[in-house]
């Protein structure tokens, strides 16, 4: 067995992940978290004692400073920690430096999300190719696991695809993965995760389309869908990690992601992309210093952490899946359904965060035990789906399975349309106020009042009407 567990990083998915892998402590061993600012690291250790979620106190819970992008620092604090597995759940900017130092010490190596470089967004698909597909002859040369893109999305509905292909389909036509967080913050405006990392992934739409990349703008391709556990919910094409390696692994003719962005979501993207505030380059001010306007707006947001107390809903995520088997046509939707309130009460995280931190916790332990340990590199649709799914049945990530009736009301249709229909479609009205911004979140559309009935009402109030009698008038 693999022992001792590294986790890199100490945001919102790196709590969860800390939490439960210290629930799971007799599997994974001592667990050190690790990060560039170690206080993050040590309110996460806080957190998990204040839960008593230690499982076995003989066990180490430590944390340690790391700059993640010092290949040779992480190489070293691996050495230190005696660390058989890294799971890396810090900024994507920092994935290859990571991976370096797993080539370097034997480490296991593990991730959430596709690698990115500061100076460039949305690159040319399969995106894989660009960094760490490069790499795997280099794992498998030297015995090394490394599996990628293990959280939910992309990392569960990967799972999703490969058991529907394994078990409920002899061959597959469409996959559509769908994510919706149908929950409430409180706030005017907050993103779930990094907003770094969040406004960087909808610069570009790359999907795959009868079998081909195809790239449409970001927000166009509009649909409502009436989803388990948050019901009817609009959603938008996106492109996505995952769609990069099961356009590789999974044998089918489209695959697409689709995401639920409320109306006051895709205004304010909107103003912001359209005022240059997303741009991911650096541009200089009449001082002369020279500022990232995302990086501005990350630092005006609220910490995603922040939101997690006063959160409400729920989310659905899921892969809809259409093809054949026995010569029948089939549909089903696998999905898993998380409730904000309850992620808090459990670990003091938000839905989002849970999601995506409890699934590479579970593959640790797969790796640990052997169940999971290819010894090479691979993306989780090419491992067997089920001893994950049925792991995460026990840790708090409980799968459904939903058949649905071809052609009914519950199947989804994911078909691009003439793009200029598609962007009528995707139009969207939204409230504003300059004088109560928080308009924008009431649960009602807020009725706009005529100046002219306005000043009605006032003279009405003003007037007392009285009838033929002399006696006031019943209003």
């Amino acid at each position: 067995m693999k022992k001792n567990i590294l986790i890199i990083g100490a945001g919102g998915v790196a709590h969860v992940a800390a939490h439960k892998a210290a629930m799971n402590n007799n599997v994974l061993g001592d667990i050190c978290i690790a990060s560039r600012t170690q206080s993050k690291c040590d309110a996460i250790i806080d957190s998990i004692h204040r839960k008593n979620h230690i499982q076995n106190p003989e066990n180490r819970l430590y944390s340690k400073q790391i700059d993640a992008t010092d290949v040779d620092a992480t190489t070293q604090l691996i050495k230190e920690t005696n660390s058989d597995i890294v799971v890396n759940l810090g900024a994507a900017f920092i994935n290859m430096s990571v991976l370096e130092a797993c080539l370097n010490t034997g480490a296991a190596y593990l991730d959430t999300a596709i690698h990115e470089e500061p100076d460039k967004v949305c690159e040319t698909p399969p995106w894989y190719a660009n960094y760490e597909w490069k790499r795997k002859e280099r794992c498998t040369e030297k015995g090394i696991t490394a599996i990628l893109g293990a959280g939910f999305d992309p990392g569960v509905v990967n799972a999703y695809c490969a058991l529907a292909a394994k078990n409920y389909f002899d061959s597959i036509n469409t996959i559509d993965i769908i994510d919706v967080n149908a929950g409430s913050h409180g706030k005017y405006f907050a993103t779930n995760f990094d907003p770094e990392i969040n406004f960087r992934e909808f610069i570009k739409v790359w999907t795959w389309i009868d079998r081909q990349w195809q790239e449409y703008p970001t927000h166009a391709i509009k649909r409502i869908y009436n989803l388990p556990a948050v019901g009817k919910s609009p959603i938008y094409l996106n492109g996505h990690d995952e769609l990069h390696s099961l356009s590789k692994n999974i044998d089918a003719d489209s695959i697409r992601f689709w995401m639920g962005f409320g109306d006051h979501y895709i205004n304010v993207f909107t103003v912001l992309r359209t005022l240059g505030l997303l741009s991911h380059l650096p541009i200089q001010l009449t001082t002369g210093q020279q500022v990232v306007p995302l990086k501005v707006v990350k630092a005006l947001l609220p910490d995603p952490q922040t939101l997690a107390s006063e959160y409400t809903g729920k989310t659905c995520i899921g892969t809809f899946v259409k093809g054949l088997k026995d010569g029948k046509r089939r549909e089903i939707f696998i999905y898993q359904a998380s409730d904000h309130a309850a992620c808090f009460q459990e670990v003091e995280s938000q839905a989002i965060s849970y999601t995506a931190g409890v699934p590479p916790i579970a593959a640790a332990m797969l790796v640990a035990q052997g169940i999971w340990d290819p010894k090479t590199m691979v993306n989780v649709e090419e491992l067997d789906p089920e001893p994950l799914i049925n792991l995460l049945n026990l840790m708090g990530l409980p799968t459904e399975v939903k058949e649905i009736k071809p052609n009914s009301r519950e199947s989804f249709d994911g078909t691009v349309h003439d793009l200029e229909a598609e962007l009528a479609n995707s139009v969207v009205t939204v409230t504003a106020s300059a004088a109560n911004p928080m308009l924008a979140l009431a649960s009602k559309p807020v009725k706009a009042m005529t100046l002219k009935k306005a000043k009605k009402i006032k003279t009405d109030k003003k007037t007392k009407k009285f009838n033929k009698n002399g006696k006031k008038k019943k209003h």
